[in-house]
């Protein structure tokens, strides 16, 4: 079914001491989580003016997909490997994709 993939912004600022450590952790989870059956595509960028500034594009081919994202050991691992480094809670936002349709993945 076209536009059916559900797609999270993760929107992440951690402290500028860790800056390097959660962008490591991340890629760490980021590899792990591509090989989950309901997650199509797993982006991690970082804001070139500001390195602290992190966004994570979640894109999963179900609604359903996150909660089982949450329960797998990898972002369990890094849920509780990054917490300490954030300089303000993360906040996220969902969204349907729109253009391309979702028929590539």
């Amino acid at each position: 079914m076209p536009n059916s993939l559900f797609v999270v912004h993760v929107h992440v600022h951690v402290k500028p001491e860790h800056a390097e450590a959660f962008r490591q952790a991340t890629l760490e989870n980021a590899r792990e989580s591509v090989k989950e059956p309901g997650i199509a595509r797993f982006d991690v960028v970082q804001e070139l003016d500001d390195p602290t500034r992190f966004v994570l594009v979640e894109i999963y081919r179900t609604q359903d997909a996150p909660a089982a994202h949450k329960e797998t050991a990898h972002y369990k691992r890094w849920r509780d490997t990054v917490a300490d480094m954030m300089a303000e809670p993360r906040t996220s936002r969902k969204y349907v994709n729109v253009f391309p349709d979702d028929a590539g993945y």
